[in-house]
């Protein structure tokens, strides 16, 4: 790809896809992993660093191979991530310190409930975006919660001059959610998955696959108009004996890494690392490629028909304890 230079030249906005793997179910270890890898991505010249879903303290692959695991969720409880917690302020002073916005993925500790979350820190450490996950996927139900309205809001401007917006997983595969993003005119989109397999050719479903995950990324961007980074887990050997998932439905083999970077027309843009290691890809995004794209497809402005199909949503919050004077105040 051809950089433009000169007065009236595209801005370039360097940005990093993690391909990592947790310290498994261990917060403070993991903790210093993400530091150090958003200080590594820095050091490259990223101005942006994405990672996976439930990078801190690892995805809980064990659900696909036994839903009940009284110790393994005790121990997963106790090493997910709070928001207001030395941890989590830790991760903010990193992105201040190297002056780098990070996407974080994270298994949310919430009074002891469980929330796949994601979280948008600008580069100069400030908390942008905190969401959770709208619907957990399948299994993930035994282990994790679901999102109230306000998770709805994922996209923030940044320091970087664009907005950036995040979904987990297959909420990629949602048309309302992911047309509840695109509406926010998100620029640079922050796609995180777990560990992910290779299709095997059986009748397993192809859309769960490395490739089918990957789709929906591309997908995402093309109608977007957005750049995507799509972020995925690692899973080891040392993984898989931890959670004991060698026979389970996913994850039961070494590797799950396909990081990868998509054009707003769906190109890559970065290069591929063999999945079984650890890595971070890069891309440089000339942002003006986003701005060619909207052009000819736009889905929330000249290519839509809001006379005729429209969404409609709920952006509040909802609580399991409400003072009766919030009531009468929302009334």
């Amino acid at each position: 790809m051809t950089i433009p230079t000169g007065e009236g030249a595209s801005r370039i906005v360097r940005v990093a896809a993690t391909q990592v793997e947790p310290v498994w179910f261990d917060l403070h270890k993991t903790v210093d992993k993400a530091c150090a890898l958003i200080t590594e991505a820095a050091e490259n010249g990223a101005q942006l660093i994405s990672f996976p879903e439930a990078f801190i303290p690892g995805y809980p692959a064990w659900i696909w191979t036994r839903p009940l695991d009284f110790a393994a969720n005790a121990k997963y409880i106790k090493n997910s991530l709070k928001i207001d917690s030395p941890e989590f302020r830790k991760i903010q002073a990193c992105a201040a310190k190297n002056k780098i916005v990070v996407s974080l993925g994270f298994s949310e500790n919430d009074e002891n409930s469980l929330y796949i979350a994601q979280a948008t820190i600008d580069s100069d450490g400030a908390l942008l975006m905190k969401r959770r996950k709208m619907k957990a996927t399948h299994m993930e139900r035994t282990v994790y919660g679901e999102a109230s309205g306000n998770s709805l809001i994922n996209v923030s401007k940044t320091n970087l001059g664009y907005r950036v917006g995040s979904l987990a997983c297959w909420e990629h595969a949602q048309p309302l959610l992911k047309y509840n993003t695109y509406s926010q005119r998100e620029e640079i989109h922050c796609a995180a998955w777990p560990p992910l397999d290779p299709h095997n050719g059986g009748p397993d479903l192809w859309s769960l696959s490395a490739e089918g995950c990957q789709t929906f990324s591309r997908t995402y961007a093309m109608e977007s108009q957005a750049f995507v980074l799509h972020s995925t887990g690692i899973i080891s050997q040392e993984g898989i004996e931890v959670m004991d998932t060698s026979k389970g439905a996913i994850m039961a083999t070494p590797g799950g890494g396909y990081a990868a970077i998509f054009g707003p027309d769906g190109r890559q843009l970065s290069e591929n690392i063999p999945c079984t290691e650890e890595g971070i890809v890069y891309a440089d995004l000339v942002m003006d490629d986003a701005l060619n794209a909207r052009a000819f497809l736009d889905v929330c402005g000249h290519y839509s028909r809001a006379d005729m199909l429209w969404l409609g949503r709920d952006t509040s919050e909802r609580k399991c304890v409400t003072d009766k004077e919030s009531v009468e105040e929302n009334i």
